[in-house]
């Protein structure tokens, strides 16, 4: 793929002159989520949204998705403001770059200052890639949904077989 030679598939075709990659789990999809992507797209013609799988969470964060990649895939993908969605299944952002030649990257401000956050701005304008930041939605998150998910689960009884 020659970028510059993309074409948005849901408008009549005109070239993309302006890639941006915001990257997530999207589990447990929230009005967070929307935020970041909403805020994304409004800062570039074409929006890529990385879907980190199952094994990349699982390896980099401890946590096992609730959802299945397949279906926060679906739900991204129909999500106005993304142009197309693709599976993050490698650790490396830059590896992610050199597939897709995206000119921004997208990321929650939780990672603005931080070690990570710093090392991926120094990796990013190596190549010419813009970070951005946006601020992060306090009100709700993932790990927030996960643990009343979890509360609810340790004080509900147990379905008995013998109740049938």
């Amino acid at each position: 793929m020659v970028r510059r030679e993309l074409f948005h598939p849901k408008r009549e075709p005109e070239p993309v002159t302006k890639i941006g990659y915001a990257a997530g789990a999207f589990d447990l999809f929230h009005v967070g989520h929307l935020n970041i992507l909403k805020h994304a797209k409004s800062q570039c013609d074409f929006l890529i949204a990385g879907v980190v799988s199952d094994e990349m969470l699982i390896q980099n964060k401890g946590i096992t998705p609730v959802i299945p990649l397949a279906e926060r895939l679906e739900i991204v993908r129909h999500i106005s403001f993304v142009d197309d969605a693709v599976a993050e299944t490698v650790p490396d952002k830059l590896d992610v770059w050199r597939e897709l030649k995206f000119d921004v990257f997208f990321k929650g401000d939780d990672w603005r200052g931080t070690a990570k956050g710093e090392r991926l701005e120094r990796e990013f304008a190596k190549v010419g890639v813009e970070v951005v930041y946006f601020p992060y939605t306090i009100t709700t998150s993932s790990t927030a949904l996960r643990k009343a998910l979890d509360t609810i689960t340790a004080t509900a009884e147990p379905v008995s077989a013998a109740a049938d």
